[in-house]
C-alpha cells in the first residue's frame, strides 16, 4: 500500500461525508417546509410582533 492510497481514501471518505451532510440538510429542510405547510393549512399561523405605532423600535 502506498501513500497515494491513503490520501485517495481520505479524500473519498471526506467527499462522501460532505455529500451525506448536504443530502441530510436538504431532506430535513424539505420535511420542515412540509410540516409548516401542514400547520398553516390547518389554520395555525406564524405570529410576528406588531410594529410599534409611534415609529420607535422595540
Amino acid at each position: 500500500m502506498s501513500h497515494a492510497f491513503y490520501i485517495g481514501m481520505s479524500y473519498g471518505l471526506t467527499g462522501l461525508i460532505v455529500v451525506a451532510l448536504i443530502a441530510w440538510v436538504w431532506l430535513d429542510g424539505s420535511a420542515r417546509k412540509r410540516e409548516l405547510a401542514q400547520l398553516e393549512a390547518s389554520g395555525i399561523r406564524r405570529r410576528a410582533r406588531p410594529a410599534p405605532s409611534d415609529g420607535a423600535s422595540a
